[in-house]
This record gives structure tokens, sequence and C-alpha cells, in this order.
């Protein structure tokens, strides 16, 4: 608590502390989500299983409109993005150096989970335990990984978007709308593959609002920027969400999301009718997650539908904002955003890993529920079943979430001259191994036959990809 009430009283009074909140709240929906519509049953040779109970749930399915928070994350996350690359580049850094700060961020935490799985699943296959049970454990423990990587081949595009944005402003995005729609009409027609590009299109529309967003608090210089330190602010989002953007320079156009509350009616109210008739008439489901059974699927890829819940949360997060950061004002309040900032991936990649862990227990122990979904006793297991799954996922917070606050702070030192482009392109192919290692892993059945129980062509390729970028942080390769 003393850290926190530190961090606090040391946040810059221009920070956008809503960014923050924001991705709080959205990492908080998204735990509670998973584990609360998980429902628990046997299969035929007794041993627990798990799905979602969404598909039992259909008076539900317009509550997704608000709990499908990945929109959020990528709309804070351009926002965030352009705020520290726009930072690093005042203090004399370029793209590759911004990336390499990102993958700090990012995939330590990632390897952390990882490699325990890995390990977990070793000692499992010793003690004789079969390939495709381990396989099924899991590929259910890194379904998180499945945002990291639209997330990842994300952030390495964005000093590429960022640039078009500063040159183009809200047409970009415009434009790759328009590519998410030639996308639905590919699989509406029955030509699905070529609607596989919309997987990078719908998030990357998302994202570039966001940029727009943090265009809006640029202003005048005042004085010179003080230097970075490490505890101004949450650790897993330092310079995210900084101060006012640097003003417009000669011959650079910017555009400007609009942010009043007329502007927030507008968004919601545009959203919604596009959503209404996207859902009622249109061919899209109404529930914008997945739905076992389902013909289409809003989330993969990215529907013209889950834009337009998109562009109504946009609205909607533009009305509430005046009324959150006045509330953010208050000490408590921000600390508690700091305290879930700190650790928010890391809460994030394990929170499926401790559904796991309190199975595995409960089972052991005769004592596991397996009520139908949907039913009285379900229904009734799932307060008690929320706090044991936090009680579970807190140790490994403590234990993990160190991983997560030490990777913030790393800074990539400026690097000019001879072997500059050589670092970047093997930031880029860094960043590319990883994520075609997570693509792998989540295309890859979760009923295939993995010894180790991530497929060993995707653990190949992570390790490299991680391996590649721990050198490159660390200086290496440029001397000489």
């Amino acid at each position: 608590m003393r850290r926190l009430r530190q961090i606090a009283e040391r946040t810059p009074a221009g920070r956008e502390r809503y960014v923050d909140l924001l991705r709080a709240l959205a990492i908080t929906m998204v735990v509670i989500g998973h584990w609360g519509v998980t429902a628990i049953g046997r299969d035929a040779a007794g041993r627990p299983t798990g799905h979602s109970a969404l598909g039992d749930l259909r008076w539900a399915y317009p509550l997704t409109w608000v709990a499908q928070v990945m929109p959020v994350f990528f709309l804070v996350g351009g926002y965030a993005n352009a705020a520290s690359l726009t930072r690093l580049r005042a203090r004399g850094g370029n793209a590759a150096g911004w990336l390499l700060d990102r993958s700090a961020r990012l995939v330590r935490p990632t390897s952390a989970l990882l490699l325990v799985l890995t390990g977990a699943a070793a000692v499992a296959r010793l003690r004789g335990v079969d390939p495709t049970r381990i396989r099924e454990v899991v590929w259910f423990a890194t379904i998180p990984l499945w945002f990291l990587v639209a997330y990842l081949a994300v952030v390495v595009l964005t000093p590429a978007m960022y640039a078009l944005h500063r040159r183009f402003g809200l047409a970009v995005p415009l434009v790759l709308v328009a590519l998410v729609g030639l996308g639905d009409l590919a699989r509406l027609t029955g030509s699905v593959e070529l609607s596989y590009g919309s997987y990078l299109f719908g998030w990357l529309a998302i994202h570039q609002l966001g940029f727009a967003w943090y265009d809006t608090r640029a202003t005048p210089p005042t004085a010179p920027a003080a230097p970075p330190t490490t505890e101004t602010a949450p650790p897993s989002a330092a310079a995210d969400a900084g101060e006012p953007s640097d003003p417009d320079q000669p011959g650079v156009r910017r555009r400007r999301l609009p942010t009043s509350r007329r502007a927030g009616l507008a968004f919601l109210t545009s959203g919604l009718a596009a959503l209404l008739l996207l859902t009622g008439p249109g061919p899209w489901p109404v529930a914008m997650l997945h739905v076992p059974g389902e013909r289409l699927d809003n989330l993969s890829p990215p529907s013209l539908a889950l834009l337009a819940v998109a562009t109504a949360q946009l609205g909607l997060i533009l009305l509430l904002r005046g009324p959150a950061e006045r509330l953010l004002r208050r000490t408590g309040p921000w600390q508690l955003v700091i305290g879930v900032n700190l650790v928010v991936l890391t809460i994030f990649l394990w929170h499926l890993t401790a559904a796991i862990l309190l199975i595995g227990l409960l089972d052991t122990t005769g004592t596991l529920p397996t009520p139908a979904a949907g039913s009285g006793a379900w229904w009734a297991w799932r307060v008690p079943w929320l706090l044991l799954l936090a009680a579970v996922l807190a140790p490994l917070v403590a234990i993990f979430g160190p991983v997560e606050a030490r990777s913030a702070r790393h800074r990539t030192a400026p690097r000019v001259g001879r072997g500059t482009t050589t670092r970047a392109a093997l930031t880029v192919a860094g960043y590319i191994a990883v994520v075609v290692a997570l693509l792998i892993n989540s295309a890859t059945p979760s009923h295939a036959r993995e010894p180790f129980g991530t497929p060993v062509a995707a653990l190949l390729a992570y390790l490299a990809g991680a391996g590649v970028l721990r050198l490159l942080r660390s200086g290496w390769g440029t001397r000489g």
C-alpha cells in the first residue's frame, strides 16, 4: 500500500488516468466473464471437462455487447502506444527501440506462463499422462494467448500505422472498416479464406481510434519534459497514458477524435443503430462472444457487427469520462487502478490456469460440483466459484506479477549509426517469430497429441523470437 500511495502521489497532473481505469476495468470484466460462464461437467471417463455456458443462456446474448471488451483493449492500446512512441521519439529514440521496450512488457510475462506450462506438461508426461489430455489442459490455459496474437501484430505495425494516421487521420480507420466489410461479404458468399485479413483490419481500425484520441490532448509545450521515472505511474503502463502530446508540427496533418458529449451520444446511437440492423434483419449473430454451434462468429474474425459494438462502446466511454475523471482525482480509487495496472497482463495470462488448479483441487478432494449450465444450482455456485478462483489467482499474481513490474521499467537506450537497420530488422523478425508461435498454438486442436502441451514447432519459434528480442534488449549487436 505504501508503494501504491507513493506512485499515486507522483502521478503527473496531465496523465490521462481514465485510460488506466479503462484498462483495469476491461481486464476485470474479461476475467469475471471467463470464470462466470464456465460450466464444469465430466466426460465418459469421469474426468472434469469445461465449456462455455453461453450457448445455454440465449437471453444473455445482448449482454455480450457490454461484456465483449476486446475493443476497449485495442482503443486504450492505441492511445498508450501513440503516447509512448511519441515520447520515445522526443527523447531521440526510434521505432526499433520502442518495439524492444514493448516486447519487454508483453513477451516476458508471456514467457513465464509458457515455460511454467511446458515444465508442468513435461512432468505430467513423465508420470504417464496421455499427451492428448496434456494438450487439453494446456490449450485451455493458453486461451488468453489468442488475444496476444492480434495485439502483438498490431504493435509491430504501430510505427507505420501511426505515420499513416499523422498523414491521413480518421480516413485510415474508415478504409480499414471498409476492408472488414469486404471480408464479411466474402464470408457470407462462402469465400471464408478471403475474410482472414479482418483478423488484422478490424483490430487495427479500433487501434487507430486510440491514436486519434491521444491527439486530442495536443497542447503547446510549456517547459521541457522532466526525465521519466519508474514510479510516476503504473509501471505496466508507464508513459503510456502520459502527459499531453506534442503540438502539431508544420506540414504534419493530425486528426483528432471528437470527444464532446454530443460526439459521445452520436457514437453511441449510431453504433447501436448499426448493431440492431446487422443482428436483426442482418445476418450476424447477436452474441459478441464465441457460441458453439453458431454458423457465424462476430469475433473470429472481427465483423462489422463487432465494430458497431466498438463504436457504441466508444460513445459510452466518452459520456462517462467526466464522472470517471472526477472519481480518479481521489486517492483511494486511483491507488486501486494503479494496483491492477501493475499486474494487468499477469492477471489476464494466469486467470484460466487458476481455474485449472481449482478444478483439479476440488476434483481430487471429491468436492467438485458439476451442475447443469443455467440451472438453479449452477447460479448458486457462481459466487463461491468466483471467490475461490480469486483466492487461487492471488498467489499466482504474487509470484509472477514482479516479472511484469520489472519488465515495465525497461528502457532501451537510443541507438543510431551502424547496425541500426539490422537491429530493426531483427526486432521485427523476433516479433514475427513470437506471433507465428502463438498462432500455431491457437490453431492446433485441443485434442492433438502434444507431449509438451504446446506444439513443438510453436515452442521452438517462440523461444527463437523471444530469445532474439532478449538479446537485442541487452544491447547485443551494438559493439564493433
